[in-house]
């Protein structure tokens, strides 16, 4: 009983009267830190971790595939302890060295974007190496800076054919003519070239979208007016359209959003409508000088109807567009079929679904379910990026003639009647987007293996490691 007393006053009572508890003693590594690597090969890992996710960053990977890759990458290096931070423009990463020392914190900004899919898959194969302790840090910063710094895998007038020839398939896709294909692709391959010069003069993009809508309205105005073509120009400004629209990162937005990185999330949504923007912009601009010349409205006339046997054809244009798109954004060749197959198997079940009574949301994004579950499955198996796959994929189902026609019934008709349509077409984009990051998630425990569907899931994958590696114990 005495030591009991001697206890209680020891411990003592709590403001509310309880007895308080013996003191707990911080352990070693919450005093002293983990035991790390020294600090030269800390700031190593970190900018090697850092430069890693720029690159996936640049490329239009998801937040949620960035922080995974950074962890994996720092874990494999013996730095367990490190927070990481990803906004839009900036990445930065916190390793912890216990309660008594400082963080070591490494920031690096996201400067550039843009699309080169065999940069992102060569970066995922030095992931791979990483966390499988196959390269040390040092060999690992000299071949990320080989990745960084080789040129591209074609030149840049296979990208503009490949542009070109993307905006002729989507002709075809949408009911176009031959000879309509043929103008489609020559007007897209002027904008590409007009817009790379443009790019060259550090222009912001924004109005280089306000070009390239206003370029390819207009040629395709001209050629109507001059008696070049004499059907509807329509399917000719929804191709470049949708070419436009091909490089915006919709899947990573909605990815980022779902996985909860909203800071970044918001980021994306800006730019992604500030270009929507620019390109309707540029639609309207030439409508409205071609009505000030006194060229008279082409009435749109009604898109075509859903046919069984046009689905065979649709199909077969859908896969060109999808591959065409891979190969202007620099795919691996391997990558290019299994881009082609997935945009193929997406535009089939769109028109199936249609042929069944889907409305055109559900059937985007029914199809987009389809690609992303496909993409996910297939892709991991050939090691290559998801993201890739998805992408690609969803290109031939993008909403360019909704929104030509939305464009054009409020600027050349004057009709609010265009804004439910313009809605329309931001509903198809959402849903292609939701569709494929849910088609990524429902494939995690397929080629996770069969025999454990139970283990926890750790969310949309469409880039970088699936889960970060098992820690070590030392």
């Amino acid at each position: 009983m005495a030591s009991g007393r001697a206890r209680w006053r020891r411990w003592g009572r709590s403001s509310n009267g309880q007895v308080s508890g013996p003191p707990v003693r911080p352990t070693a590594e919450q005093v002293h830190g983990p035991a790390l690597p020294e600090e030269r090969t800390v700031h190593l890992v970190l900018d090697l971790a850092l430069r890693i996710g720029e690159v996936q960053m640049a490329s239009g990977a998801g937040a949620a595939d960035v922080t995974a890759t950074i962890i994996a990458v720092s874990d494999a290096y013996g730095l367990p302890h490190c927070e990481v931070d990803v906004i839009f423009t900036s990445i930065t990463v916190a390793c912890r060295r216990g309660t008594e020392e400082p963080p070591i914190t490494s920031l690096r900004v996201v400067r550039s974007r843009g699309l080169d899919y065999t940069r992102l898959a060569a970066v995922e194969t030095l992931v791979r190496r990483i966390t499988a302790h196959q390269v040390t840090v040092r060999d690992a910063q000299a071949q990320l800076e080989q990745i960084t710094t080789a040129a591209h895998p074609y030149p840049r007038w296979v990208a503009t054919t490949a542009f070109a020839g993307m905006a002729a398939a989507v002709t075809v896709l949408i009911g176009g003519a031959a000879d309509m294909a043929l103008f489609a692709a020559v007007i897209t391959a002027v904008v590409d070239r007009v817009g790379r010069l443009l790019n060259k003069r550090a222009l912001p993009f924004f109005f280089q979208q306000v070009v390239g809508g206003a370029l390819a309205t207009g040629a395709a105005l001209t050629l109507l007016a001059t008696g070049v073509i004499t059907a509807r120009p329509t399917v000719l400004v929804a191709a470049a359209i949708t070419v436009l629209l091909s490089g915006l990162s919709v899947v990573s937005t909605v990815q980022d959003a779902i996985t909860g990185y909203n800071v970044t999330a918001a980021g994306r949504t800006m730019e992604a409508s500030l270009m929507t923007a620019g390109l309707i912009g540029g639609v309207v601009l030439a409508l409205n000088i071609a009505t000030s010349l006194g060229m008279a409205y082409t009435p749109l006339g009604d898109p075509l109807p859903a046919s069984a046997l046009r689905l065979p054809v649709q199909t077969i244009a859908g896969a060109a567009a999808a591959g065409l798109f891979a190969l202007a954004s620099y795919a691996t060749p391997r990558a290019l079929l299994v881009a082609s197959a997935a945009g193929g198997v997406g535009t089939a079940g769109y028109g199936a679904l249609v042929l069944a009574g889907a409305g055109p949301i559900a059937a985007s994004a029914g199809a987009a379910v389809v690609i992303g579950f496909a993409g996910g499955v297939i892709s991991r198996r050939l090691r290559m990026p998801p993201l890739v796959v998805a992408v690609s994929g969803m290109v031939p189902l993008l909403p360019g003639l909704t929104t030509y026609r939305a464009v054009y019934a409020l600027a050349a008709e004057r009709s609010t009647s265009g804004l439910p349509t313009l809605m329309l077409a931001a509903a198809i984009a959402l849903a292609l987007a939701a569709g494929v990051v849910l088609g990524e998630y429902l494939a995690q425990p397929v080629r996770s293996g069969l025999g454990r569907l139970g283990r926890r899931l750790s969310g949309p994958r469409l880039s970088g490691p699936l889960r970060p590696t098992e820690r070590r114990l030392e």
